[in-house]
């Protein structure tokens, strides 16, 4: 089996990434999954053109234009243009020029990704594997799914002992992560490609970014939340008591992509990964649960069914 890890050369990505990047036409052999990472020593060309005043035309010009279906996805609501980008570069300067070297390890990550490629196979023979685009943008998202794919901001993974952490915002500080979690976040948002539901109530978003956790752990070792999962732990019942008198809530606030004083961000990843853990733990054929994760037609069905909320009734 001979994998691909694809290195675009400048102006040629857009054409070789298009090729592969059709919707209608995703594989479903890991093997042919394709890790694009063209656009990272992109920007840095940007980066240095811009010069000390940040000129957002070098990165419209080196960046942004030339970039890789995964620049065009990631542009819309995150990038949003070359102007936002240099403001925001301009803004934390010295942490961008920071992650260089960091960026560059992406592909040290590659043997790791594709393990988890091709354990996701083996749990769910009917999953497809779309193109992955290592991107860096506006420090607004660490991933998100689209049409052409998986798109990852890089930006958003570069913590080191020695990262300089003063241009950042206290929710920079609380979400950012080491270059060595990308795989746990290619797992995650690789689960989101997959799954065949939405709904937009506390609980349905809730299980939603949960089951992902938990699916990418089972594919990758690992799942993105883990501090998460350590404050919450201790406090279950009362997280749960909480959670429970909100579940039909179409307001998120303070559960999910928000946090309360005094909270860690994304509880209801935690909680989601909690009731979906109780599910597949709970089913005695694990191939169809894993199915069932990825098609939940009713949230409020499948927590009675992971017996998840019984736990609490005789404490």
């Amino acid at each position: 089996m001979q994998w691909r890890l694809a290195f675009f050369v400048p102006g040629l990505l857009c054409g070789a990434a298009a090729a592969i990047a059709q919707p209608d036409a995703l594989p479903g052999d890991p093997s042919q999954a394709v890790i694009v990472t063209g656009d990272i020593p992109r920007f840095w060309a940007a980066f240095d053109a811009a010069g000390p005043e940040v000129d957002p035309a070098a990165f419209d010009e080196l960046y942004l234009r030339p970039g890789s279906p995964g620049i065009e996805g990631f542009t819309q609501n995150r990038i949003r243009d070359a102007e936002n980008l240099a403001r925001m570069v301009r803004a934390k300067h010295d942490y961008y020029a920071s992650i260089r070297g960091q960026s560059y390890r992406v592909a040290d990550m590659e043997d790791a990704i594709r393990a988890a490629l091709v354990r996701l196979e083996a749990i769910y023979p009917d999953a497809v594997f779309p193109p992955v685009y290592f991107v860096i943008g506006a420090m607004n998202s660490g991933g998100t799914t689209s049409r052409d794919g998986l798109i990852i901001g890089v930006e958003l993974y570069g913590r080191t002992p020695d990262t300089p952490m003063e241009e950042l915002t206290d929710w920079d500080r609380a979400v950012l992560g080491r270059i060595d979690d990308l795989p746990y976040i290619v797992s995650h948002e690789l689960i989101h490609y997959q799954q065949q539901y939405g709904a937009n109530t506390l609980l349905g978003r809730s299980l939603r970014e949960g089951s992902a956790d938990f699916l990418g752990e089972l594919i990758s070792g690992r799942h993105i939340n883990v501090h998460v999962h350590d404050w919450a732990g201790p406090r279950e019942a009362e997280l749960w008591a909480e959670f429970r008198s909100r579940l039909d809530d179409e307001s998120v606030e303070g559960w999910l992509y928000s946090s309360s004083p005094g909270r860690p961000n994304d509880l209801g990843y935690w909680m989601g990964y909690r009731i979906t853990r109780a599910y597949y733990d709970k089913a005695p054929d694990k191939a169809a649960a894993v199915r069932n994760i990825l098609s939940i037609d009713d949230p409020h069905e499948f927590l009675d069914r992971s017996g998840y909320a019984a736990h609490f009734e005789d404490r």
